[in-house]
Parts: C-alpha cells; structure tokens; sequence
C-alpha cells in the first residue's frame, strides 16, 4: 500500500525557492541540502518545497533507502506528519511520504529509530476527528503494524492508561461511526485493526461479551465504499475465529457471525424451497441481481473464517445446520479464482466429509506428526504451483487476450 505523486526524483528537475538544480548534487547531499529547509524556522513556502523534494524521492527503491540513513531527515517528515493542530502545510506530503517509507518493512528499523514514539504519535493524528490527514496516518500505521515490532509498539500505545475510553475502544469507534471525520474516509482503520488483531491482547478486548465489538463489526462486511475498510474488518474476523473457545458465543444468538460471513459469498441463485429453508433468513430469495463479494482476497478470507468456525464438532454442526453448504456449493460453481476455489473445496470437504475419530474432534488441537506435516506443506506447495499455472495459462488464452485488446 503506498500513496504518492507518482514522481521520482529526476522529475522534480530544478526548484524554486533558492534549492538549487538537484542533478549536480549526490544523493546524500541532496538530502543534507535539504534539512535546513526542513527547520521549524524555515518559511512555510520553503519547508512545502522540500517535503515536495522528499516524497518523490520516496517513490523509488533508492530513494527510500537513502532516506533510511538520513534520521534528522525522518524526524522532520514526522514532525509535520504528526504536528499540533492546526496542521502546517507539509503535513500531507510528509504523512504520504511517510506511507511510501513505511511500506518497505526493511525501513521500518530506522523509522523507529529515528523517532521510537512514531506509532503513538500518528494514532493520536489518525484518531483526531478534526485532523484533515488522518487517512494518511492510518495508511502509516497500517503498513507498519504488518510487523511484529510496530504493531506490539501500537498496542502499548493503545493500551496505555488514559481517562476515558481505552484506545482500542476509541479505534474501533473511529471505524464504526459514519462521518466520524468529515475530510477523511478512515478506511485504512480497517487494516490497522486487522493487523492487531493478530496480537492475544487484541483479541481479547474484541472478544470480550460485555462491549460488543464483533457485533458492530459485523455490518462492515458487506461496506460498498472501501475493499480496503471490508478487507480490514473481514480478516479481523478471521483472526479472531483462531479462538475456538468463543466459537458458541460467535456463532450463537447473541453474535450469529455466519450469515455476516456468508452473505458476501452469497450469488444471485434460486434455491428450492426445501433448501431454502435451511438457510438463515438474510439469506433466503436474494435478489437476482446480488453480487458477491468482487475482491478474490477478501472471499478467500471469508473461507477461512468459516474453516476456522468448524474446527470443533459443535461448530461443524452449527455451520451444517444453517445451509453454509449449499452457498459454498455455488461458490464453488462460479469461482474464477483457483487459488479461492480450493480454499471453498477443503472446507466443503470439512462439511460432508466424516467426522474425526475420537480424540481429535478440536483441529486446531490436533498434534500432527513432523513427516505428515512436511507432506501437508508439500501438497499446499503444489496446489499454489497449480494455481499459479492455471492463472498463468488463463492470462495467456486467446479468449483473455481478445478481452484485453484495445479497440481498432
């Protein structure tokens, strides 16, 4: 995920504002060049020209890299990225700059280094629902919370005591509130909490009965503005599915997550009336012209989130009883997506298949032999092989071809 202008630095060419014809300089002069107009003191004008400079070198490897070694460099982007309101002029810039630095994970070192209150930082700027670039700072916080470090920095950050509500409680809020900021979408929330939700304590705050976050989650599923919003909220959902001691709440009265993970699955099919009625009631007679969920990403999630909910025998049985076996039937039929149809064909396996002997009812307990385990990776190797094969010769097709053809 990476925001930019899509310049590179030879684009800038000569500047204005006294910064001198960047061609005749190194690289590591440039950036040195431009710290002093960087400064707090710098004019306005001056200080918009050089994050200018430093956002396209963003948009290249090198430039990313050289900028790495730069920390005065990094914490003057920060500090505009993360200023007081009101917000300078740079701040956009350098919040996207910031995006595209964070989007490397082997920058994310020097960017803590640079500035170790970084993530604590842009939460506060993300979550600001007068701040006009908090879209931008939750992009930051969601490239660097895909890794370990960052994120368990953002959950302290989260976690921290304040008055009032916890931040956590405060995020999801942020995400759950139509208009909570009137200049920014804050879809990139979405993801953020995704990638927390990887961390225990995370779960444990989602999960917990007496606040009701799944179920202000839920309706997110199916949010028709932003894959990236549905995508966050779905594979946090998934996450939260790893924890099969909640599996009877979750899929329970009180929560009833499955028709929110089926509907988007769902197509425009016309059932029986026998079949019908075994289905939950948001997904009886669907309009004829009911779309499925378009991005193969988030459909693949939504699976495994379902997988998830049938590792114990209650659960398996739950997910039977309301129908999820003829929804993921037709799925399967329509599935353009190999890598996507053979998620829906193990779990459709997992629903008609026999139960597990004694003893190995949980599958998420199941201790499985090293040996058995290194042929289970094997076969999962060749089946990515085999759909990436298949990708490959439909790309290739003179049907796809044809498709992709400008008209003459």
């Amino acid at each position: 995920m990476r925001a930019g202008t899509g310049m590179t630095a030879a684009d800038t060419g000569a500047s204005a504002h006294g910064l001198g014809p960047t061609g005749s300089l190194t690289a590591e002069a440039e950036a040195a060049k431009l710290l002093p107009f960087l400064a707090p003191g710098a004019r306005a004008d001056l200080q918009e020209e050089a994050v200018r400079h430093v956002l396209a070198l963003t948009g290249s490897g090198p430039g990313r890299t050289l900028l790495a070694g730069q920390a005065a460099l990094l914490r003057a982007l920060v500090e505009f990225a993360a200023a007081p309101a009101p917000a300078p002029a740079p701040a956009r810039d350098a919040a996207r700059a910031l995006v595209n630095l964070a989007a490397d994970a082997g920058l994310h070192e020097p960017l803590l280094a640079a500035e170790p209150g970084l993530p604590a930082r842009l939460l506060g700027r993300a979550l600001d629902p007068q701040w006009p670039w908090a879209e931008e700072a939750a992009a930051v916080l969601a490239n660097l919370s895909r890794e370990p470090a960052p994120c368990a920095s953002l959950m302290e950050a989260l976690t921290a005591a304040e008055p009032g509500e916890s931040g956590l409680e405060r995020l999801v809020r942020a995400l759950c509130t139509p208009g909570y900021n009137a200049r920014a979408p804050l879809h990139y929330l979405g993801p953020v909490l995704s990638n927390l939700s990887q961390r225990p304590a995370a779960r444990a705050f989602l999960l917990d009965p007496d606040r009701c976050v799944i179920q202000r989650l839920l309706p997110l599923t199916q949010y028709p503005d932003s894959t990236v919003r549905r995508g966050g909220v779905v594979g946090t959902l998934r996450n939260c599915c790893f924890e099969h001691r909640h599996h009877e709440w979750l899929l329970g009265p009180e929560v009833d997550i499955l028709p929110f993970l089926l509907l988007p699955l769902a197509g425009p099919e016309d059932f029986s009336e026998e079949e019908m009625e075994q289905l939950p009631v948001d997904l009886q007679y669907l309009p004829p012209d009911k779309k499925r969920e378009p991005d193969a990403d988030i459909r693949k999630m939504l699976i495994e989130a379902i997988m998830l909910l049938t590792a114990t025998a209650p659960g398996r049985q739950q997910v039977r009883d309301q129908g999820a076996y003829l929804i993921l039937r037709e799925l399967h039929s329509w599935e353009p997506e190999s890598d996507v149809r053979v998620a829906c064909e193990k779990l459709i396996q997992v629903l008609i298949g026999d139960e597990p002997e004694h003893g190995m009812e949980n599958l998420l307990e199941v201790q499985v032999p090293e040996d058995v385990e290194q042929q289970l990776q094997q076969l999962d190797q060749q089946e990515q092989e085999q759909c990436q094969r298949e990708q490959q010769e439909r790309e290739l097709s003179p049907e796809s071809q044809a498709e992709g053809a400008a008209p003459t």
